[in-house]
């Protein structure tokens, strides 16, 4: 970079270590934090009241019929897939919402003038998504668990899908809200591919006992691992290999990644 250049970035607030806008980036993602954390009753404590119903009305309602799956009780079994299906939720909707109601309002603009580039861009609304599905995640754990009676049997395994899942979902939220241009578009692939993923994917049953052709299925659904991961790490038992959903869920994050990077490169969507 020539005195010119450099005297240039610095009167206009930019600095750069390397190749990365470092303070670029940290106001961007400190502003998809502070997004969650300033409704926090509507961001965190919503989903956490959410995810206590579900084990409520699955305790009052077959808990005590039901036997054991897997070798554990079925309210223990079904806590991971519910603290799983909570983050990926919450981190999807996060970011999908942000771009969203930027684009509604018109203000994207002022997201994609300042000098960050589109990987940078990508990197900062998924680190929204996946703070709130952290803070989420620690919220179930923290409070619901503990009711229940649950520890967790593999943290680190927990935390990798928790993050996993949080920034898989994260990306597909940032798909989701270039490709949307009005809210009840995000609401359409919330209700009609979200949820129907998080439902369908384990949480409530073991895949094993899904039959034939919706069991191939299932194992080709990137959100089935993190589920099966997720329990893996708090119950220690699972219906696949831990390390083959690791491998699955880091290419799916990956390649919705680069979609996201390619299209906030392109301005697909964005700057037409």
């Amino acid at each position: 970079m020539s005195q010119a250049e450099q005297s240039t970035n610095e009167g206009m607030g930019v600095r750069r270590f390397g190749r990365m806008n470092w303070l670029g980036l940290y106001t961007l993602s400190w502003r998809e934090v502070m997004r969650f954390t300033t409704v926090w009753t509507q961001t965190l404590l919503a989903p956490l009241v959410t995810a206590g119903l579900f084990i409520l009305i699955f305790s009052l309602a077959i808990g005590g019929q039901r036997g054991d799956v897997m070798g554990v009780s079925f309210l223990h079994f079904i806590a991971p897939g519910i603290l799983m299906m909570t983050v990926i939720q919450n981190s999807f909707a996060n970011t999908s919402s942000s771009i969203v109601i930027s684009r509604v309002q018109g203000n994207i603009v002022d997201t994609l003038m300042p000098p960050l580039s589109p990987i940078e861009l990508v990197i900062g609304y998924v680190t929204g998504g996946v703070m709130r599905g952290l803070c989420v995640a620690v919220a179930v754990a923290v409070i619901l668990f503990p009711i229940l009676g649950l520890g967790i049997a593999h943290p680190v395994w927990a935390l990798v899908f928790v993050l996993l899942g949080a920034a898989f979902l994260g990306a597909l939220g940032v798909v989701a809200g270039i490709l949307a241009q009005k809210f009840d578009q995000i609401a359409a692939i919330t209700n009609f591919l979200v949820i129907p993923l998080s439902f369908l994917s384990g949480t409530f049953y073991s895949i094993e006992a899904v039959p034939g052709f919706m069991n191939t299925i299932s194992h080709w659904n990137p959100v089935f691992y993190l589920i099966d991961g997720a329990r893996y790490g708090v119950l220690g038992v699972s219906d696949s290999s831990p390390w083959k959903g690791l491998a699955v869920a880091s290419f799916a994050t990956a390649a919705v990644i680069t979609l996201a990077w390619r299209w906030f490169k392109t301005g697909y969507r964005l700057k037409s």
